[in-house]
C-alpha cells in the first residue's frame, strides 16, 4: 500500500480505494499554506520530483496511480503533478530566458508588460460593442489578466534581488545526484528571489524502482526495500538512504549560504524530510522517520531528537508548522491538535 502511504503523508487522509477517475483524498498541508501565504508570490507553490511520472490507472493494491505520483493535493479530488525536468522548472521561474542574470530578467519583464498592456488596450476597445452576456465573459477574462498583472508586479518588485548565476538547464541530468542537486539549486534560487514560498520535492514516486549504480547499488529501490531482514540487502538500502540525505544536505547548504542582514534562508525556512513508511519491509505506517531542519524564523530549535507519545498523528506536526507561519486550520486529516512548542 505505497499509494495509500504517500497520499496520506501531507494530508492525513485515507484515500478512496479506486483504480478509476473517482479519486478522493484530502487537502495537503503545502496547499493549505500556498493558499494562505503564496498569493503574493509569482508562484503560490512549486511541485518538483526526480522521476518521469507517466503511469495511469491502477498502480498499487487497487489504488489509482494518482496517489503514488504526487504528495500535493489542492483539493480532495485534485492531485498536483510534479515537474521532473529542470529546464521546465527554470522556465516556470524565469520564463524562456537563458539565464538568471538580472539584466536579462528585466528585459523579459518589459516584454511581458508590453504584451499585457496590448491585451488590456484591445479589450477596452472591444467592450462597448459587446452584449451583456459577452461582457460578463470579458469581465471574467479581464480578472484573469489582472491576476497576471499582479504577479508581474510582484516579480518586478523582486527583480532587484541578486541571484546566483544559473543558465537554463538543457534537460534531465543523467545521474540521481546531478538531477537532485540541480533541482535543489533551483529551489534555493526560487526562495531567494521570493518567486515562491512553498515547495514539495519527491526524490521518488511511491514504489519507484530507481537503481543507484553510482554508489554501488544496482538493485531496484522498491524491490530492495522488501529486504526480509537480509543483512546484505539492508546494507544496500542503508546506502541509498544515506545517499538521499547527502543530497538533502546540498539543499540545506544552499539555503544556509544565502545570507542577508536578518540571517540565512535556512534560518527563515522549515524543511521537512521524511518517508511515509517507517519499515518498508512490513509496510508500517507509525513512528515515521521525520527530520525538520531550519529555524522557521525562530519557530524551531534544532539539534534535538524529539519523541512523541505513541499514536501521535503526523498531521499534528504539520499543524504546528502551519501555526508558526500564522496559518491555523482547525484540522488537517486525522490531526488532533498542534504539538507542544518546537522551540
Amino acid at each position: 500500500d505505497h499509494a495509500r502511504a504517500g497520499a496520506s503523508w501531507l494530508t492525513g487522509a485515507h484515500p478512496r480505494k479506486t483504480r478509476g477517475a473517482d479519486i478522493h483524498n484530502g487537502w495537503s498541508i503545502d496547499q493549505v499554506l500556498a493558499d494562505a501565504i503564496g498569493q503574493t508570490t509569482p508562484l503560490p507553490s512549486l511541485e518538483i520530483g526526480l522521476q518521469d511520472v507517466r503511469m495511469v490507472g491502477g498502480c498499487d493494491s487497487g489504488y489509482s496511480c494518482a496517489y503514488s505520483n504526487t504528495i500535493s493535493w489542492s483539493s480532495p479530488t485534485t492531485p498536483l503533478p510534479y515537474e521532473n525536468n529542470p529546464r521546465r522548472v527554470f522556465e516556470r521561474l524565469f520564463g524562456d530566458g537563458e539565464t538568471t542574470d538580472p539584466e536579462a530578467r528585466a528585459v523579459r519583464l518589459r516584454q511581458n508588460r508590453s504584451l499585457l498592456d496590448f491585451v488590456l488596450d484591445d479589450t477596452q476597445r472591444l467592450a462597448p460593442r459587446l452584449g451583456a452576456s459577452d461582457r460578463n465573459k470579458l469581465d471574467d477574462y479581464l480578472d484573469s489578466v489582472r491576476e497576471v498583472e499582479r504577479r508581474i508586479q510582484n516579480i518586478e518588485r523582486q527583480d532587484a534581488v541578486e541571484l546566483p548565476s544559473l543558465d537554463r538547464p538543457e534537460g534531465v541530468p543523467p545521474t540521481f545526484e546531478e538531477h537532485a542537486e540541480l533541482m535543489s539549486d533551483l529551489i534555493a534560487i526560487a526562495f531567494q528571489a521570493d518567486l515562491t514560498r512553498v515547495v514539495t520535492f519527491m526524490y521518488s514516486r511511491e514504489g519507484g524502482n530507481r537503481t543507484y549504480p553510482s554508489i554501488g547499488v544496482p538493485d531496484a529501490h522498491h524491490g530492495l526495500s522488501h529486504h526480509q531482514n537480509d543483512p546484505e540487502r539492508m546494507a544496500r538500502l542503508q546506502k541509498i538512504d544515506e545517499h538521499h540525505v547527502a543530497t538533502l544536505a546540498h539543499l540545506l547548504g544552499k539555503l544556509r549560504d544565502a545570507q542577508d542582514e536578518t540571517g540565512s534562508l535556512l534560518d527563515h525556512s522549515m524543511v521537512l524530510y521524511g518517508s511515509s513508511l517507517s519499515d518498508s519491509n512490513r509496510h508500517t505506517h507509525d513512528e515515521l522517520p521525520t527530520l525538520l531542519v531550519g529555524g522557521g524564523s525562530g519557530a524551531v530549535r534544532g539539534g534535538r531528537h524529539l519523541r512523541f507519545s505513541d499514536g501521535t498523528p503526523m498531521t499534528n506536526l504539520l499543524l504546528t508548522m502551519a501555526d508558526s507561519l500564522g496559518v491555523s486550520p482547525d484540522r488537517l486529516g486525522d490531526s488532533t491538535g498542534p504539538l507542544p512548542s518546537l522551540t
